[in-house]
């Protein structure tokens, strides 16, 4: 009987080789959703109450739950903290971030930067959160935005682009007009709200004045010595202030795990709605903060303080850095900023 020569190693490796290639090849060109989606999913939250959705579905491991109901049976979610449209904006850009929560006019920043280019390319997920940021101040002589001089100094997480940033923009135009919306920018610095907060209640350093989100603008409010100059509700209304995004690479890629983190949002915002106790302590819990439930429970039982998976009022935003130059592209419409569902949901 004659049977069949064993292929020599060199031969078996080369088949081993060309196989390899060929498999290869062949992932290479199926269409994204027929890949397998990642199995590890990277998401960022800042500071305070505004990322509370997303400390909620961290907690509560919402996405995991819904993730699984889809088909993903085995994600693992990595949360990480960074805080300032900057940081977040470059670490997204690095391949350090899937999905992040931020403020706005950070995310319209790269937003317009990215446009129509697929490799880079940004849109919002959700909406996420609204409330009234406080502009305080420790300077007796402040009353209004006319009453800065060159020796105060106001801290904002980041500067020029993130959130605190931006409003300040706003209500400086709408106070000096729009050519001098950047008029107070010389006297910004980019810290933090925990370190703001820390040294507004110190007393001491250069730092007098802090455009605060909440519950930093809260504590700020409460404290004897400081006085609260303007709450951004008053000026801009209610409309929305963080939101998460991601890049069109990775929805493309991944359209279940898409699917699945909106739906996930959708439950920590109803999660907040039904049992703002739970969500206080949740919050309290991962923020590690030592103020008593009761003091978080304040803030989410204020009328301005909100959460929402539909965008409202990021048009408000886009409209103004349009305007002013500090962005070069604007959007017709919200529709244009946001991925699908929340694209055709009735936001603004």
């Amino acid at each position: 009987m004659c049977l069949p020569r064993r292929p020599d190693r060199a031969r078996l490796r080369g088949i081993v080789a060309s196989t390899a290639a060929f498999v290869a090849l062949a992932v290479a060109f199926l269409p994204l959703a027929a890949r397998a989606e990642v199995s590890t999913v990277r998401i960022s939250y800042g500071y305070g109450i505004l990322y509370l959705p997303l400390m909620v579905m961290d907690r509560e491991q919402l996405l995991e739950k819904r993730a699984k109901a889809a088909g993903l049976p085995d994600l693992k979610v990595e949360w990480k903290t960074f805080d300032g449209g900057n940081v977040i904006n470059d670490a997204m850009l690095a391949g350090a971030l899937d999905i992040a929560g931020i403020g706005v006019p950070g995310f319209l920043t790269l937003w317009a930067k990215a446009k129509d280019n697929p490799a880079i390319e940004v849109r919002g997920l959700t909406g996420m959160s609204s409330s009234s940021m406080y502009l305080m101040t420790r300077n007796p002589q402040i009353k209004s935005l006319k009453d800065f001089s060159a020796s105060d100094r106001i801290a904002v997480p980041g500067i020029k682009t993130s959130l605190p940033a931006v409003l300040l923009h706003m209500a400086a135009a709408k106070e000096f007009g729009d050519a001098n919306y950047a008029k107070l920018d010389p006297i910004t610095v980019g810290l933090g709200h925990p370190e703001a907060l820390g040294v507004m209640l110190s007393g001491k350093g250069e730092i007098d004045s802090h455009m605060a989100s909440p519950p930093f603008s809260y504590v700020e409010d409460g404290t004897p010595g400081l006085h609260r100059v303007f709450n951004s509700v008053d000026i801009l209304g209610n409309i929305t202030l963080d939101i998460t995004f991601t890049t069109r690479h990775f929805v493309e890629a991944n359209p279940k795990l898409a699917a699945a983190f909106v739906a996930a949002m959708e439950d920590a915002c109803l999660l907040i709605a039904n049992d703002r106790r739970k969500a206080a302590e949740i919050y309290n819990a991962v923020a590690k903060v030592k103020q008593p439930v009761d003091e978080t429970l304040k803030i989410l039982n204020d009328p301005n303080t909100k959460f929402s998976v539909v965008p409202d009022g990021t048009m408000r935003y886009a409209e103004f850095m349009a305007r002013v130059g500090t962005i070069k592209a604007r959007p017709a419409s919200f529709r244009e900023l946001f991925f699908a569902p929340v694209s055709g949901m009735p936001g603004s």
